[in-house]
């Protein structure tokens, strides 16, 4: 029987849109006592090795929840303007997809700068910041794909005014390897949580109740894949 079901579901990503905004808040603010560039984000990893992980931790949590809110946001414009829902979700998921291969550079550096101290850490990031990959040629996509996306919720009413420039605040947020926190930093990820955060709110009581056989799986699954969890870190 067909329905009118849409990946990943609609309680799925009303639960992105309120805890990616957040967690990319969380991580920017918790960073924000450290001067913004590199050297000095290294310097504060061997010196405060626990809040920074848990800035950097809470910043790639974020990002990576949120691609469930732009599938939703894309799968609305797109109900009005398909080329415009598919050229806004897809800049804006690779966007996403970058800043996660710039995570996973920054825990490494981090990670250095903790085992073997801040200026070797340094050092390594220097020489090789500007080593050429494949994001590297879509760096763009970063910035300019919450533009698209703004512009799209605005024309097709996708979301309101003020949450369509809110979303336009996140191409502020500076791009690459281990960037801290200015004042632009806090403007993009707070105006993200007014763009996202209320309109998720909103979808969660428009949700389906799961069914009680939903519930079970939901029950047995979770410590199941909390077990994976574990194992996953053993290897």
């Amino acid at each position: 029987m067909e329905t009118d079901y849409v990946f990943p579901g609609r309680r799925v990503a009303a639960v992105s849109m309120i805890l990616g905004p957040i967690l990319l808040l969380t991580g920017t603010l918790l960073r924000s006592q450290f001067n913004f560039f590199f050297p000095d984000q290294l310097k504060a990893m061997s010196d405060h090795p626990a809040l920074m992980t848990a800035a950097y931790t809470c910043f790639l949590a974020g990002n990576v929840l949120l691609w469930p809110a732009i599938i939703a946001l894309a799968t609305k414009i797109g109900r009005a303007n398909p080329a415009l829902a598919a050229w806004a979700g897809m800049s804006v998921l690779i966007g996403l997809f970058e800043r996660t291969f710039h995570a996973g550079i920054d825990h490494a550096a981090l990670g250095l700068a903790e085992r073997r101290g801040a200026g070797f850490a340094e050092s390594v990031v220097s020489e090789s910041y500007q080593d050429l990959h494949l994001f590297s040629f879509l760096s763009f996509t970063i910035m300019f794909g919450w533009y698209v996306l703004a512009f799209a919720t605005y024309r097709t009413k996708a979301l309101g005014v003020v949450q369509s420039i809110g979303l336009a605040t996140m191409g502020l947020l500076p791009l690459g390897v281990l960037k801290g926190t200015e004042i632009v930093s806090i403007i993009g990820t707070a105006g993200l949580c007014v763009a996202l955060v209320p309109a998720g709110i909103g979808a969660l009581p428009e949700s389906p109740k799961p069914s009680r056989r939903t519930v079970l799986f939901t029950a047995i699954a979770v410590p199941v894949l909390g077990a994976l969890a574990f194992a996953s870190t053993l290897g």
